[in-house]
């Protein structure tokens, strides 16, 4: 198991999804910590494995998806346990472990997250 602090998108004081990590990048600059934070997003995105990975996750019908059935990427099935614990990390999926198989599933408010950090500048 790895020592890597990990920085989520952020989990807000009520338990429920992921709140936005950072201002949108229109609004101001920001600090060190939202930098590190969305870098860590943009990171886990920016490998082709894990981008269609998370779009597998992201674009099965139903709340979640057994790793069974999403890793049929072009790797080996270590390598897909491997991008998809890097973007568990990076705060873009959750996942349950039911018997010998693990779900996986991106919560609605990883998206909202994700948008609002993209959002044009209000009235553009």
């Amino acid at each position: 198991m790895s020592n890597a602090k990990v920085l989520p998108l952020n989990e807000p004081a009520d338990g429920r999804g992921v709140a936005p990590c950072c201002p949108p990048l229109t609004e101001r600059p920001m600090t060190a910590e939202e930098a590190e934070t969305a870098a860590r997003m943009f990171k886990a995105l920016g490998d082709p494995v894990r981008l269609r990975l998370f779009s597998a996750v992201a674009s099965h019908e139903g709340e979640d998806v057994c790793v069974c059935d999403i890793s049929d990427v072009g790797v080996s099935q270590p390598t897909v346990s491997h991008h998809l614990k890097k973007l568990k990390e990076a705060g873009l999926l959750t996942s349950e472990r039911r018997g010998t198989w693990v779900y996986y599933r991106v919560e609605p408010s990883v998206f909202a997250a994700m948008g609002n950090l993209l959002a044009p500048r209000a009235g553009t």
